[in-house]
């Protein structure tokens, strides 16, 4: 046990000085003015001192008379007989008030306790339930997890090909521009050609009506000399060579503008393929 720090007369006179001071005299109040310990212990030591003094300075009473100390006993032994009716009637009264109450109580409890197993059940299921849908909802959330991996994967892809369709287009832009300058220059020199093909076809009308003068000159000095017949044809000659000359550069200019054509409709047939290309190209962009 732990021993008393405080002796009980210090403990009075702390009591004292707090009366002279016109103070309450409570547990605290002497905790506070003997520095310490138990304000109940403090209380209880002040509380016994008053007691005592009040039994030391209580003045002596006069002795009962005879007859009024037997009036005292008779009413006194009455009294207690009526108190110890009155103790065992309140005392019936308490105990079935007492066992209504714990009857009561036991009622409530068991009311309560069913009241708080339904709710506990309830709760239990909608623990369930709520168990039940984060599992429907952690599954939805995987679902669309994955769907969104997918949807990302897909995205992906097509951004990929979306880049490669437009580099394609860019390249095919270029070699079409390529192309349409590569025709636009066989279409000049098919035009070229045909004003060659024009000039080689009106020289050699023009050849032809010289061959025809020449021949007719031919003819008609062949009677009135021999030599100038000889030069007639020598100049025949070499005028049919011109015309052989212009036939075979007309010739050469026909193939060659066959050749023109041709290498025309091989760009015109590329150039409808690669806007044909271009047009799916397009397409697709545009469902992208």
């Amino acid at each position: 046990m732990r021993p008393v720090e405080f002796t009980p007369e210090s403990i009075i006179q702390a009591g004292q000085d707090l009366q002279k001071a016109g103070r309450n005299i409570t547990g605290f109040a002497l905790r506070q003015k003997v520095g310490g310990g138990n304000p109940s212990r403090l209380k209880q030591v002040w509380d016994e001192h008053q007691s005592s003094q009040a039994a030391t300075v209580a003045e002596p009473v006069a002795e009962l008379p005879v007859e009024v100390a037997e009036a005292v006993v008779t009413v006194s032994k009455a009294l207690t007989e009526r108190i110890a009716s009155l103790a065992v009637e309140l005392n019936d009264k308490a105990v079935k008030s007492a066992e209504r109450r714990v009857h009561e109580v036991v009622r409530s409890a068991g009311e309560q306790r069913a009241q708080a197993e339904r709710e506990l059940a309830d709760a239990t299921q909608t623990v369930d339930d709520l168990e039940g849908q984060l599992d429907e909802v952690q599954a939805s959330a995987e679902g669309l997890q994955t769907k969104l991996a997918d949807v990302q994967a897909v995205s992906q892809a097509l951004a990929v090909e979306l880049a490669q369709v437009r580099e394609r287009l860019v390249a095919t832009e270029a070699e079409r521009t390529r192309y349409q300058k590569d025709a636009e220059g066989l279409r000049t020199e098919i035009a070229h050609h045909k004003k060659a093909i024009q000039a080689a076809a009106t020289e050699l009308d023009q050849v032809r009506a010289e061959l025809v003068k020449a021949q007719a000159k031919a003819e008609a000095a062949d009677q009135s000399h021999q030599e100038q017949r000889k030069a007639a044809a020598a100049e025949a000659l070499r005028t049919a060579e011109r015309v052989t000359k212009v036939e075979a550069d007309r010739e050469n200019a026909r193939n060659e503008a066959s050749s023109a054509r041709e290498d025309g409709a091989k760009l015109a047939g590329k150039l409808e393929a690669m806007q044909a290309q271009i047009a799916d190209l397009m397409r697709v962009i545009a469902e992208h």
